[in-house]
């Protein structure tokens, strides 16, 4: 009876649903990586981030889940069928065409909920390195949902290799850039002294 509810729900409400399960599966990686991090690799153990997990599952729910709907139903829109050069021209903008995109919402839209002065400054340090990791990640997962995955579960899917992903991106966003503002302090107090 709930399976046939959820089925229900799922066709008569596709991007809430899709951005649900999404939005679960974005705060989900992020909540496991803060387990890891916090609670067993961590000599002092200390509290998950609530605010943090916040801030992915707006991320994941509200801007992500989104676009990825509208983008996939418009992919499979225009570019239909699953033979090799559909699949090359669905991969390469992807690929090229919206990962970018997504990149830059994450970067700074973490940035903006972070209220950090500079907006785009993680993205400028952590852009470039981030696309490379997506490219030899996201190529091979994308080959599959094009080849066998029906259209309707596409976000889903995508959710299901973003958990490995966003474990990925949580690992890069938590890595240490010398920020401008910290260049200016150092080395004005390198010529105070």
């Amino acid at each position: 009876m709930a399976s046939k509810y959820l089925q229900s729900f799922f066709v008569k409400h596709p991007i809430i649903s899709n951005s649900l399960i999404y939005g679960s599966l974005y705060v989900g990686a992020e909540f496991s990586q803060q387990f890891i991090t916090r609670k067993i690799l961590a000599e002092e153990k200390s509290n998950i981030d609530k605010a943090t997990l916040v801030r992915y599952a707006a991320m994941g729910t509200l801007a992500y889940s989104p676009i990825l709907y509208n983008w996939y139903k418009w992919l499979d829109r225009t570019f239909p069928g699953t033979n090799k050069a559909i699949i090359v021209k669905k991969l390469v903008l992807d690929q090229f065409g919206v990962t970018p995109v997504l990149l830059v919402i994450f970067f700074t839209g973490m940035s903006i909920m972070e209220r950090k002065k500079d907006k785009l400054e993680e993205c400028k340090e952590k852009f470039l390195p981030t696309f490379a990791r997506s490219c030899l990640f996201w190529l091979p997962a994308q080959s599959m949902n094009f080849l066998f995955v029906p259209p309707r579960f596409r976000v889903i899917y995508v959710g299901s290799c973003s958990f490995l992903w966003v474990n990925i991106l949580c690992w890069v966003k938590r890595q240490q850039y010398i920020s401008n503002e910290a260049v200016i302090e150092v080395s004005n107090n390198v010529k105070r002294e």
